[in-house]
């Protein structure tokens, strides 16, 4: 069996045992059915909305009806988003245990920089920047609480109902996790927020200076450029962060990495009947039950790949749709910072959260919890600054100057759940308050 050196070495190179699908090419029927059946039971039942897809491009190409439109394509897009979610979680089987989760996060978050993209596109600078008061053609508002409600989606309502979940399989007891989760979580995102912060700081402080008399040549159009300038500049450097963060986790961080998912691999519930035979896989330097999750029929790399393209194909077209009914709807009656900050965040993480949620029931909580901080992480550090670079290259200026209560209530967030998981440790009560407190926001907007 070698040294847990010689493991850890393997565990660089080699393909985890999870992914291997025994088969080579593509085979149709065999395709549908690992596809249709998916990672959990929930997911599987996603995908009885599948017809929705169909209904929202007829719908599109057929009818006028924007509010129908933007229904029945809502709904489309949480199939979509989970078939998307699945094909790379079964590519990153295939992939080594820490990459393979990272590249996983990578593809839940494939829809929100979609989005994001598909939303700047549209947007026209001519609706008005400013301030962001939703004029026409002005998707700067819509962007800017889709950034927050993103990442306040899956710190407050996803990883309170991951602490609940786990909670209630187990309410005779608290459910333990490794502090490298939640300290490196935690102090990450306080780094994003900072960063966040420093275009509306700057913003909120000068704005009065405008209309001084004694800064007349300091106009409002030059504050709203240097505004823009500065979230360049600060979009940069949260991507370098990001970078940083991930050389971190796939190159110093292996050993603590592997501890923490050999945590998980021991608490995992699907992992308690063992196959026939009294046989142990040997992965990354520890040894785990050959488990039922192992003996499920997996899709080889070929069918992986056209999986995520299938997925993306969808989301994207399901996208613009969605994108195009916004002014509609916005019209009809639905505030743009209430469709930015829950509608659009809850639709393009559902199937991540599903996923996590899943993942907490069965006792996985270390790498429920990273499923949670981790998108939230590429939301702040790099999805957010990289739509801002789009829009720079685009020539249509997105900043990242939020309004001071919205980047308070991220503060305060991360806050509360830095200090939820400072003792390692979770209940369902603490699951409670976070999802009471998501729910809050519903009432603000």
């Amino acid at each position: 069996m070698g040294s847990r050196e010689q493991h850890t070495d393997d565990h660089l190179t080699s393909t985890a045992h999870e992914g291997e699908s025994g088969r080579h090419g593509f085979h149709p029927q065999q395709f549908v059915s690992i596809v249709a059946r998916s990672s959990s039971r929930v997911s599987s039942a996603v995908n009885l909305l599948w017809p929705f897809v169909v209904v929202a491009i007829v719908l599109n190409f057929a009818t006028d009806a924007h509010l129908w439109i933007f229904a029945t394509s809502y709904l489309a897009m949480i199939p979509a988003a989970n078939l998307l979610g699945f094909a790379g979680q079964e590519f990153a089987r295939k992939m080594p245990k820490v990459a393979g989760i990272l590249i996983e996060t990578t593809f839940g978050s494939v829809v929100e920089i979609v989005l994001f993209v598909v939303l700047i596109i549209k947007h026209e600078p001519e609706g008005g920047e400013g301030e962001g008061n939703g004029d026409e053609g002005n998707l700067i508002p819509i962007i800017q609480a889709a950034i927050l409600g993103s990442i306040l989606t899956n710190l407050l309502l996803c990883l309170g109902l991951c602490f609940v979940a786990a909670g209630v399989r187990k309410h005779t007891q608290n459910q333990k996790f490794h502090a490298v989760v939640s300290e490196v979580g935690s102090g990450l995102l306080l780094v994003a927020a900072f960063g966040l912060l420093i275009p509306s700081a700057f913003y909120s402080a000068l704005k009065t200076e405008t209309v001084s008399a004694l800064h007349e040549h300091f106009t409002k159009d030059r504050l709203d450029n240097d505004i823009v300038r500065i979230s360049q500049a600060t979009s940069v450097i949260l991507i370098i962060a990001y970078g940083l963060y991930l050389l971190y986790s796939c190159t110093s961080a292996h050993s603590l990495f592997d501890e923490v998912i050999e945590q998980d691999e021991h608490q995992d519930a699907d992992h308690h009947e063992a196959s026939a035979g009294p046989s142990l896989i040997y992965y990354s330097g520890f040894s785990s039950n050959n488990s039922q999750d192992m003996l499920k029929p997996k899709l080889t790399m070929t069918e992986a790949l056209v999986a995520i393209a299938v997925a993306i194909v969808f989301v994207v077209l399901l996208l613009i749709i969605l994108v195009g009914q916004i002014e509609p709807v916005v019209e009809a009656g639905v505030p743009d910072q209430f469709l930015g900050l829950i509608l659009l965040p809850l639709v393009e993480k559902a199937a991540e959260h599903l996923t996590s949620i899943d993942e907490a029931w069965d006792g996985v909580i270390n790498v429920a919890l990273y499923h949670c901080i981790g998108p939230s992480i590429q939301t702040a550090l790099f999805n957010a600054p990289l739509v801002v670079l789009v829009g720079w290259a685009l020539g249509k200026p997105m900043d990242l100057n939020f309004e001071i209560f919205m980047i308070a209530l991220l503060v305060l967030s991360i806050l509360v759940v830095g200090n939820f998981l400072r003792d390692q440790e979770s209940n369902w009560l603490e699951g409670s308050l976070l999802v009471v407190s998501f729910g809050t926001l519903t009432t603000e907007r």
